[in-house]
């Protein structure tokens, strides 16, 4: 069998949404994250224990549960981190992105050197069954985002086999100033984000918390210390020692929850299902 090369795979994948795109230009609605914002992700996620702990978590997840032979979907990549890290690790496996805001499309290309289109997730302009598997980080949860639409775009879009990947925000009652600046909707337990999946269609679901070990700091910080509108943004440059150790006990988690142990609760919850 003659073998195709990823970036080829991902190219082919990229020809799909051309024509589409021509038809289904992007509208600008509500909800848009701040420039700031973007800014601030974008110079972190390289480096910032929380990207790199949920990076390595929707990772381990791909490894786990590859899906459908074609290229990856990041829907909703912000400005390329997990692209990056996509293609530094799983360097056989073609992937592209998509991204509402076109300029960071445009910088999420740059940074990870894969296809990266400007699109709408409540209307992905790829066509059916484009795509072996599919994830998606604090997208699903954006005000922008019907879930229902979303969820029923990731579906067609995926092969049959094929398995989405989401990471959500927990817990209602854990909102902070972050969340307003990237215009965070919706929080889930792992209950609501399994029901989410399954109505959509996804079978073989399964959801659980990461980011238990370090939740009474998270509910510390974000409910005491920095409970006021105008707090920082969660998104920052921790100093390294501070950085290492909150990254250290993500480690330590993340090895428990590898030995089958689920954590009670978490800050995020990662749910998994597959396309029937």
């Amino acid at each position: 069998m003659r073998q195709v090369c990823p970036a080829a795979q991902a190219e082919a994948a990229l020809r799909l949404t051309r024509g589409r795109l021509a038809v289904a230009p992007v509208r600008r609605h509500k909800g848009v994250v701040e420039p700031a914002e973007y800014e601030l992700m974008d110079a972190a996620e390289d480096g910032m224990w929380w990207f790199r702990a949920a990076h390595a978590r929707v990772l381990d997840a791909l490894r786990n549960r590859p899906g459908a032979a074609g290229p990856v979907l990041d829907a909703g990549c912000g400005t390329g981190g997990f692209l990056l890290r996509l293609a530094q690790q799983l360097r056989d496996r073609p992937a592209m992105g998509l991204e509402y805001m076109a300029e960071a499309a445009h910088r999420a290309a740059q940074k990870s050197g894969r296809p990266v289109v400007a699109g709408d997730a409540n209307t992905l302009p790829f066509a059916d069954a484009s795509f072996g598997a599919a994830v998606s980080i604090d997208v699903i949860c954006h005000a922008g985002v019907d879930p229902a639409r979303g969820m029923a775009e990731l579906h067609r879009v995926l092969r049959p086999g094929g398995t989405v990947v989401l990471n959500l925000p927990a817990y209602e009652w854990l909102r902070s100033a972050h969340d307003a600046r990237v215009h965070t909707a919706r929080r889930y337990t792992a209950g609501s984000a399994r029901t989410m999946l399954e109505q959509a269609g996804f079978t073989q679901v399964s959801a659980r918390y990461w980011n238990g070990l370090l939740l009474p700091l998270m509910a510390l910080q974000r409910k005491v210390l920095q409970a006021r509108a105008d707090a920082p943004s969660d998104v920052t440059h921790f100093p390294p020692w501070i950085d290492k150790t909150l990254h250290a006990v993500s480690e330590i988690e993340r090895r428990i929850g590898g030995a089958g142990i689920p954590m009670p609760g978490g800050g995020s919850v990662l749910v998994i299902g597959t396309r029937p």
